[in-house]
């Protein structure tokens, strides 16, 4: 695989629109704790993009490594910023898209992920172009802690039934209508794992959400100290606590997900490669399911299958 695109540091928002045209407005907070090694990176990727009109907000939620000193350094070029106790990371890109009030587009990029450059511009541009999606997502990369690219996230146009089986939207690769985010209030401050998932099934009640697929709009850095590699066990709890909330039962595909990695952590990060171990997870997994949902597992699907998407009128 090739290198993540970068841009070159400069200007935020510099670059042109055609001739009569305003460039999209768009802003982005950057939420931060102790990611200091990684938010210069970060805020260099997104204060270069080029052919919009940005504003960028950084909420640090108390840091004690060098991230204080880090934003010192971009201050002058962020059009908000504090250090401090927060109530975690949803709270924290509420607070920043609330002190971007200017933009049309919104959305978050945490410190430690990195944007293409022109990714802004790609999506600004499909969402001005398609005014009835509430939100665009696309490609993106997986990349380590050096930068070097290590695989590819599994990103799909968006649908509530791919939706349902496994997170198909990388977080940083998006983009939300501002009209859209008020109106379902922007993230849930409760959740601390699953705040994106979460957002995309409330977003795509309201309208579609559009796809933009070709080269990476982004890349999302996996590391050990990653909510998603420390906390999997609130990973699960959440995603099923949420699927539950907006779709009525949970999938089986989640059930074999999380029988697989308590497979994992029971046997020391070994995965379930041989038959007998992959039809222990399975058979797990089909308690876990008839566990959780009884038949709503049943009704639950086939709403889902027949259910149809909305045409974003009501927002």
């Amino acid at each position: 695989m090739t290198e993540l695109e970068r841009a070159p540091a400069g200007r935020p928002g510099a670059g042109t629109a055609p001739p009569g045209e305003r460039r999209p407005r768009v802003g982005i907070a950057v939420p931060s704790l102790d990611q200091g090694r990684f938010l210069g990176e970060a805020l260099d990727s997104l204060l270069s993009q080029t052919g919009v009109d940005l504003e960028v907000a950084v909420l640090d939620g108390g840091s004690r490594d060098e991230s204080a000193a880090v934003i010192g350094r971009y201050a002058d070029r962020l059009a908000y910023w504090r250090v401090g106790p927060d109530g975690g990371q949803a709270a924290a890109v509420n607070e920043g898209i609330a002190r971007l009030a200017r933009a049309e587009y919104v959305g978050w990029l945490n410190a430690d992920d990195i944007l293409a450059a022109g990714a802004l511009a790609r999506m600004a541009e499909h969402l001005r172009a398609h005014p009835e999606s509430v939100a665009v997502a696309g490609e993106a990369d997986v990349v380590d802690t050096s930068g070097r690219v290590v695989d590819r996230f599994p990103s799909r146009p968006f649908s509530r039934r791919g939706h349902a089986r496994t997170s198909i939207v990388c977080q940083p690769a998006s983009l939300v209508a501002r009209r859209a985010w008020d109106a379902v209030g922007g993230l849930d401050a409760s959740l601390h794992m699953c705040l994106d998932y979460d957002l995309w099934w409330r977003l795509s009640a309201l309208g579609p959400i559009g796809y933009l697929g070709g080269r990476p709009l982004a890349a999302s850095r996996d590391h050990d100290l990653t909510k998603t590699r420390g906390f999997q066990d609130r990973l699960y709890a959440e995603a099923f606590a949420v699927l539950r909330r907006h779709i009525g039962y949970v999938p089986f595909s989640w059930c074999l997900s999380e029988a697989a990695f308590r497979w994992r952590a029971a046997h020391g990060g070994r995965r379930a490669s041989d038959p007998l171990s992959q039809l222990v997870c399975v058979w797990r997994a089909a308690a876990r399911h008839a566990r959780l949902n009884r038949l709503a597992g049943l009704t639950g699907s086939l709403r889902l299958r027949w259910s149809r998407p909305s045409s974003g009128r009501r927002w």
